[in-house]
């Protein structure tokens, strides 16, 4: 039977790892080294199965036998360095490996550069780390497999893919849901929204007149327990809207989100009761800020 011989990039998608992962570990196990710019067969990987095999554009390359992709330097040493790829976490949660980025995306993770993705400070914080292909250059995002135990990113998961069995009362947000279970969301907007107030329903209707596309009380995509007033997935903006500044636990929660969303470092809009009569002036001018140009 004719043996089938993978190139190391080849290889490096069957085990779902980067490629730069991979010829790491080749290295340190002694079966390729580096010489200048180019990775050389060591004699220890000729006996592993690997060959140089030349191409008519890309030149000489390793690869290796298919069943090489089960050797034990894959499986062995700490499981939080095997990163995973958008491709094996799409697969984790049940998704195309086309919608995982954009996705991930959506949450804030990753953004989309002029070609490729690259990961943001929120995704750094998830365990993202950034990486390129070596032949293009494209950047592109790999995972700590922690990621998949995040009980925001598995929530959000969820939620995206039209599963609402998640479970909203825990020990940590009692005094969130006590807040949206006092002021119940009676006021319909002109997109069909039910919000908490009549401020609400201003900026609301204001964001759905101006054609921006918008989320009413989304949860932030983080451990604690903390619901925006409004997201934007253009610009990665939430809103906020400061009302019953009297009240001592409203206070209170309210400098608990703020305190959220500077250690995550979200990009956030604070509007008061003064903002809400002048909107037409205050959001145009707050928007810009974050390169959203109102209409």
């Amino acid at each position: 039977m004719t043996k089938v011989y993978l190139s190391t990039t080849a290889l490096s998608k069957e085990i779902q790892r980067p490629t730069k992962e991979v010829f790491k570990m080749l290295s340190e196990s002694g079966l390729v080294t580096r010489e200048e710019d180019n990775w050389i067969l060591t004699d220890k990987g000729k006996e592993k199965g690997g060959i140089v095999k030349s191409h008519p554009r890309f030149g000489t390359y390793i690869a290796w036998c298919e069943d090489f992709k089960n050797d034990l330097i894959f499986k062995s040493g700490d499981n939080n360095a095997k990163l995973l790829t958008s491709t094996a976490l799409g697969n984790h949660f049940g998704i195309s490996k086309f919608r995982t980025n954009p996705i991930l995306s959506e949450l804030g993770l990753v953004q989309k550069g002029v070609k490729g993705w690259l990961v943001t400070p929120l995704g750094k914080l998830m365990g993202g780390e950034q990486f390129e292909y070596d032949k293009t250059g494209v950047p592109y995002v790999c995972w700590n497999p922690s990621i998949l135990s995040k009980r925001s990113i598995i929530n959000s998961m969820k939620e995206i893919q039209g599963d609402y069995s998640i479970e909203e009362k825990t020990e940590n947000n009692q005094s969130t849901i006590g807040f949206r279970e006092k002021f119940e969301a009676k006021h319909r907007t002109a997109d069909g929204h039910y919000v908490r107030s009549r401020a609400e329903m201003l900026i609301d209707n204001w964001l759905y007149m101006s054609e921006i596309v918008h989320a009413f009380e989304r949860k932030l995509p983080v451990e604690e327990d903390v619901y925006c007033d409004f997201y934007l997935p253009v610009g990665k903006v939430y809103i906020e809207f400061w009302g019953l500044e009297n009240d001592k636990k409203y206070k209170e929660r309210k400098q608990e989100k703020i305190r959220v969303y500077q250690k995550y470092g979200f990009n956030l809009i604070e509007l008061n009761d003064d903002d809400i009569k002048n909107l037409d002036d205050v959001l145009p001018k707050k928007l810009l800020k974050f390169g959203i140009q109102a209409y």
